[in-house]
């Protein structure tokens, strides 16, 4: 397992306050979830690292201006009359953007700001917070906050991952197919590929 000081040499933009503050709860979620190989850790916190933005996001920022909204959610806010109804307004964009998908009910139901985005790799949606809390032993329809404290961004987070294979796909040093599993697409592959490099050299691999 990776050491407070190889975490903080391999993840040199993470400030030492979040390595210290996620830590202990890190190593404790690797072993639960068995990213327990330098290559999984290394392809595990890369990917959290860049999804959290170096651990220091773990609720969605959806505070969009309008001319963000048209460009990121189009199919949602086809036009600025639509967009500027919904700008800088968090929660009613969650609730439209999120709304009737992942087990979500309508726009009107609030489910798409209750089960956002939360955690170190954004778990969103009411069926992956019924699954995340099943296996994790705890009601996320109660208590969405826990994805939000240490031990629950980093245990949804590597719950996440092992619910995807991604221990697998790590084994094959397949980054890109791992990016295309969290994301959906392929955004920030080149600074989760640098992050993943770096780790491995760190833990001698």
């Amino acid at each position: 397992m990776i050491t407070k000081e190889q975490m903080h040499e391999a993840f040199p933009e993470i400030s030492q306050d979040n390595v210290e503050k996620y830590y202990d709860a890190l190593v404790s979620a690797m072993e639960e979830f068995e990213i327990d190989t330098p290559g999984r850790i290394a392809a595990f916190l890369a990917q959290v690292a860049h999804e959290s933005g170096n651990f220091r996001a773990v609720h969605e920022n959806l505070n969009y201006k309008a001319e963000g909204l048209t460009k990121i959610f189009h199919k949602y806010f086809p036009d600025m009359d639509t967009a500027n109804e919904y700008a800088r307004q968090p929660e009613k964009i969650a609730n439209r953007v999120y709304s009737s998908r992942m087990g979500n009910g309508d726009e009107a139901s609030g489910d798409g700001w209750r089960y956002c985005g939360r955690g170190l790799i954004q778990l969103t949606g009411k069926d992956n917070y019924s699954a995340c809390g099943a296996e994790l032993e705890v009601d996320l329809h109660e208590n969405p906050e826990y994805l939000e404290t240490p031990e629950g961004a980093a245990r949804s987070a590597a719950w996440f991952w092992w619910s995807r294979d991604l221990n697998v796909l790590a084994d094959e040093k397949d980054i890109k197919a791992i990016t295309k599993k969290i994301n959906g697409g392929y955004i920030g592959l080149e600074d989760r590929e640098k992050h993943y490099n770096h780790a491995l050299s760190v833990l001698g691999e």
